[in-house]
């Protein structure tokens, strides 16, 4: 397991379609290949990371050394102390590209799971009918992430909304009091890939920038205050410094 000073390391700054419907781009121009870790659980040690556009879509794209998604939070039962795995693509994009206020912090994409609670509101991940019991499925967010200390030393949060503050938000946020989106993109966990497709259009076609990858896993506070959401472990870095040396392709 990697513990890195995430806010001072962040500052730094052929296709083949398979079965599943995502393209496959080896080429790796942009990419980040990266060096297996003994340290690291298998299903988080990140071998490569890529972004490429296909038609009309961005593929954000991790491979690991082991099984992609197949290990889980454990349940604790409410709300704080709720665990979370993440995937992430930190990236170079302002805020506002998604519909967030302008520079707010680092934009990321995410998969993440976490079975104590549901943020994605508008859509029923299980098709059980009811769609506020699906936070034990993986599913894709846009957050913004920001330093704070009562995180840990050097740790990262998603960024807090504060009380009677009224920001400029993406029609899909949750309704939770942070930056955080909820977009229901198309995505594959497939053996040791993890890929999630975003529309060009959700990004107003800015396919030119950084990023890196990253494994970690967050936690709620215990008193479901700010900071609400904290990044308390990070598993593994693409780069290894989270210098965000991929360029999207």
């Amino acid at each position: 397991m990697k513990n890195l000073p995430l806010c001072l390391a962040l500052s730094v700054s052929s296709a083949v379609i398979s079965s599943n419907g995502f393209a496959h781009n080896d080429k790796h121009t942009g990419h980040i290949q990266a060096p297996e870790s003994k340290s690291v659980s298998a299903e988080f040690d990140i071998v490569h990371a890529k972004i490429t556009t296909q038609g009309s879509h961005l593929v954000f794209q991790q491979a690991v050394k082991g099984k992609a998604g197949e290990k889980v939070p454990d349940t604790v039962g409410g709300l704080a102390n709720a665990k979370v795995f993440s995937y992430v693509w930190p990236t170079s994009l302002n805020s506002d590209a998604v519909g967030f206020e302008a520079d707010q912090g680092i934009l990321a994409l995410a998969l993440t799971i976490h079975p104590d609670f549901d943020d994605t509101p508008l859509y029923d991940e299980n098709n059980d009918g009811n769609k506020t019991n699906d936070g034990d499925n993986w599913h894709s967010h846009w957050v913004v992430l920001v330093p704070d200390n009562a995180c840990g030393d050097g740790a990262l949060k998603v960024k807090d909304i504060p009380k009677g503050s009224t920001p400029k938000l993406p029609h899909t946020w949750p309704k939770l009091p942070i930056f955080i989106d909820s977009p229901g993109y198309d995505f594959s966990l497939e053996g040791s890939e993890v890929l999630v497709r975003v529309p060009l259009s959700a990004i107003g076609f800015n396919n030119q920038f950084s990023f890196d990858g990253v494994t970690a896993g967050l936690k709620v506070n215990q008193q479901v205050h700010a900071p609400l959401l904290c990044v308390t472990d990070v598993f593994d870095v693409a780069s290894g410094d989270l210098s965000l040396p991929g360029k999207s392709q």
